[in-house]
């Protein structure tokens, strides 16, 4: 028997759901979170649940915010089960859920003046964002600010109707400097190399296209903490939605999936306060850089590494990626000669034991996490996952033929076809530009190098324009299974 997922029915999903042990009414809320998707609901969501659950600290409840029309949508749904989820944990050796209840409301389009007095209300103290890597207005080469996006260039012309995440945090900072309440701080929760930095980056360059005093004002004055976050959250489908039915006997239209491993790593900066995450396992450092650098090099660029040969075999599941022998034998090869190496130290932490980790984490049959969502968005993904490794070991001298291979096999990727003959589906905002490129390099392999807004002047170096080009030509002369096995057994130059 289902029963669709609510407060009134929440008790009657004790016996087979973990549920919240506080009452929602008890909850005020203290956040305002942008970008109300999975990984949102599994990871900082969890995490307040938790500590609500303590009896703990229950003036930071969430208010979603978003601003496309997906997230309206989003709202819809959410509001239909009263802003519940419900949360399956899954390992290969056992599973669990849990319904969570730290998120109160949703703002969504076209409500933009509502979010700006949700931001301007004194009660916000946080303002967090989970808008994907590339959802950030940064040139991809060159790491700064973009403001010829037309998205920006509108935001810049008409700030009093904002239309972007920042653009509304913008304008909701004005409203509390006029009222003279002090600013909120913004937290960054994307997978982006000093990602508090670069939201600082984003909101003062735009706030600066109209008024430039005020852009100072924020940079002096508005927090912005660099933040590590880690937890595989594939997307939710059909299968997602059945087993929440069959297994847990919740009707849940939204839940989230996602693994049991979780980590989170913050730079202790909240001027206005924060909650006692800590008690729940977020870990607070003075500075998160070498945990980032770790995490987005080994874990994000392993990703990447096992999405474009699953593609190129067809292969549907991470998990049965990880099963492929020549696959995981690449993945291993890489990490642990090219990439692991380069890798500053992290405190407390065994960098080839954290590979070992990931390597199990990767190879969990359960999850359900798909190659395909590895795959996408690779033209905002690579410059920031992939290519660092790749400029650090050349910075100090050292080789890059499995990191080439990388490349190599995005560019192979993006000529259309697995090796097969199976029409591949992109999901990137510059895949026509790329599938374009990737063609032409059928016949000068270095033509797909010269996409500078994504490998910079890597394009110009030898050693890697070499390596690029020897194993794209494999991949297309031999495929995708002797190109790695050239590679394990060290054929590949």
């Amino acid at each position: 028997m289902t029963e669709k997922l609510t407060l009134n029915t929440l008790a009657n999903h004790a016996p087979k759901a973990g549920i919240p042990t506080y009452q929602r009414s008890d909850l005020k809320p203290g956040i305002v979170h942008f970008g109300v998707g999975n990984f949102h609901r599994a990871h900082q969501a969890v995490y307040l649940h938790d500590l609500f659950n303590q009896g703990r600290d229950h003036d930071w409840a969430i208010i979603g915010a978003g601003v496309m029309a997906t997230d309206a949508k989003m709202r819809e749904v959410l509001a239909e089960q009263d802003f519940l989820t419900t949360v399956v944990e899954q390992e290969a050796e056992h599973s669990g859920a849990t319904i969570t209840g730290a998120m109160v409301d949703m703002i969504a389009p076209p409500d933009f003046d509502t979010m700006i007095e949700r931001l301007a209300d004194p009660m916000t103290r946080i303002v967090s964002l989970t808008v994907t890597e590339g959802g950030y207005f940064i040139d991809p080469a060159t790491g700064r600010f973009d403001a010829s996006h037309p998205a920006i260039v509108a935001d810049g012309e008409n700030p009093a109707r904002p239309k972007t995440a920042f653009g509304l945090i913008i304008a909701g900072l004005k409203k509390r400097r006029a009222a003279g309440v002090p600013p909120f701080t913004v937290m960054c929760c994307d997978n982006i190399p000093h990602n508090g930095l670069v939201t600082k980056a984003t909101v003062c360059g735009l706030a600066a296209l109209s008024d430039a005093d005020f852009s100072q004002w924020i940079n002096d004055n508005v927090a912005f903490p660099n933040g590590m976050v880690d937890r595989i959250t594939p997307a939710t489908g059909e299968r997602e939605r059945r087993i929440v039915r069959e297994d847990y006997g919740v009707e849940d239209n939204g839940p989230v999936f996602c693994e049991g491993f979780r980590q989170w790593v913050l730079e202790d900066h909240f001027p206005l306060g924060r909650p006692a995450l800590e008690d729940v396992g977020v870990t607070f450092v003075d500075d998160v850089s070498p945990y980032e650098v770790m995490k987005l090099r080994i874990l994000n660029g392993g990703h990447a590494a096992i999405a474009y040969p699953g593609e190129l075999l067809d292969i549907h599941y991470v998990h049965e990626a990880m099963e492929n022998p020549l696959i995981a034998g690449f993945l291993e090869k890489l990490e642990k000669e090219e990439i692991i190496s380069i890798v500053p130290p992290v405190p407390d932490t065994v960098l080839e034991d954290y590979y070992d980790l990931i390597a199990r984490r990767f190879a969990n049959p359960k999850i359900g996490d798909t190659i395909a969502r590895l795959a996408l968005d690779g033209s905002n993904r690579q410059p920031k996952f992939v290519l660092p490794s790749t400029r650090a070991r050349l910075d100090n001298g050292d080789d890059v033929v499995g990191l080439a291979l990388v490349s190599a096999l995005w560019c192979r990727y993006f000529q259309g076809k697995s090796d097969s003959g199976r029409d591949i589906a992109f999901n990137d905002e510059n895949a026509d530009r790329l599938h374009k490129a990737a063609l032409a390099s059928r016949e000068d392999p270095l033509t797909f190098l010269q996409e500078r807004d994504i490998f910079g002047d890597l394009a110009d170096n030898p050693v890697f324009a070499g390596r690029f080009k020897n194993a794209l030509e494999s991949l297309q002369n031999l495929g995708a299974m002797k190109t790695l096995k050239r590679y394990i057994d060290g054929d590949l130059q």
